[in-house]
Order: structure tokens, then C-alpha cells, then sequence
């Protein structure tokens, strides 16, 4: 059972982010405050969940929080400041989304920058631990993947519906055979090996 607040009496805000081990596409984050008596049996973190029952708690997750927005950071801003860096910033991104501003931050992993003067603390698997953070790790997660499904249309031959921008062996082979999109993230090891000289 998830615990529904680190700290008791304080308007607490869960952050999680997707989509940052791809190969392809933004990273996305979510910020979720939930009510204090918020319950839902169901909720947890978004990898132990199937499709239908993510989408399913993103509809009564976005109903029922007291507030909740999604951050991106682009695959540019990723090349650019590295992976970690660009997860923080759509984390704060999100936060800034959010139409109440939290006295406490919880964030899922072990990596944070301080947002504005607000106090935060990491939990490593907080998404299975908190209930905010689940709830973020799914508005991050189904955002994110119906952002890819659309890259899918543009681009099908990568598999993208289906990988979701992951380094699969298909995303991979494909790399090889049509080399790289524009929404690819170059910072990236894009194939294990480069036998055809990629510039990736």
C-alpha cells in the first residue's frame, strides 16, 4: 500500500519523469498534488501497471488531484545539457505548471536541483512507495507515450507505437538501415556499434 504523504500537513507535490533511457524524443515530467484523502487501490508505480489501467488513473489522477501539470524538456535541450540536467528542468517545468504551490517536494530517484525555495527530497522507487509520485510517473509515462504514438505516424518504420523511442534491438536495427531522425537524440550511444559510419 503506498503511503500518501512523506510529511503530514504540508501541501506536498509528487515529480517523476519518462521517457529518459530513449533513444528518440523529450523527456517528460509530471508534478501531482493529491488531496489528503485521496485513495485508489489500483494506483501504483506506472512500470508495474498495463496500458488500460495507466490511462484508466490518468483520467481519475487528473479528476481528482488538487492540481497536476506535465514538463518537457526537448531531445535538443537533452543533447545539449545532458539527460539529467534536462529531467531535472521538465520537473521544474511541471512544478511551475502547478496552480497551487507546494511547501514539499518529493522526487523519484536519487538526483534533484533545488526548486525555487521550496524543500525536496528524493526517494530511490518512490514511485512505489508514494502515492504522488505513482500518480506523477503515470501523467508522465501516458503523456509521453501518446507523444511518441504521433512521432510513429512520421516516422513508422522505427517502432516507436511499440517501443516508445526505448533502445530495443528492432529501434536499433532500424537506426542502422535508415539512420537517424530528427528526433533523435545525438548525445546517445543511437547502435551498440557503428558499423556503417554513422555521424550519429
Amino acid at each position: 500500500m503506498l503511503l500518501p504523504f512523506m510529511e503530514e500537513g504540508l501541501v506536498e507535490a509528487g515529480c517523476d519523469e519518462a521517457g529518459r533511457g530513449c533513444l528518440a524524443g523529450d523527456v517528460f515530467a509530471a508534478a501531482v498534488i493529491l488531496p489528503s484523502d485521496f485513495k485508489n487501490e489500483l494506483l501504483n508505480d506506472s512500470k508495474k501497471l498495463n496500458e488500460k489501467q495507466r490511462y484508466m488513473l490518468r483520467e481519475i489522477i487528473e479528476k481528482e488531484a488538487v492540481c497536476w501539470a506535465v514538463g518537457i524538456a526537448t531531445h535538443e535541450e537533452i543533447d545539449r545539457i545532458n539527460i539529467l540536467n534536462a529531467s531535472i528542468l521538465a520537473m521544474h517545468r511541471a512544478l511551475d505548471g502547478l496552480k497551487v504551490m507546494p511547501q514539499h517536494i518529493i522526487v523519484d530517484g536519487n538526483r534533484f536541483k533545488p526548486y525555487k525555495s521550496v524543500r525536496s527530497e528524493t526517494v530511490v522507487k518512490g514511485d512505489g512507495k508514494f502515492m504522488s509520485i505513482a500518480a506523477a510517473s503515470i501523467l508522465a509515462k501516458t503523456y509521453r507515450d501518446d507523444y511518441m504514438n504521433n512521432l510513429d505516424k512520421e516516422y513508422p518504420q522505427y517502432g516507436w507505437k511499440k517501443n516508445k523511442g526505448y533502445p530495443t534491438k528492432a529501434h536499433r536495427d532500424a537506426i542502422l538501415k535508415y539512420g537517424v531522425t530528427p528526433y533523435h537524440r545525438l548525445s546517445f550511444t543511437l547502435v551498440n556499434d557503428n558499423p556503417l559510419g554513422l555521424d550519429i
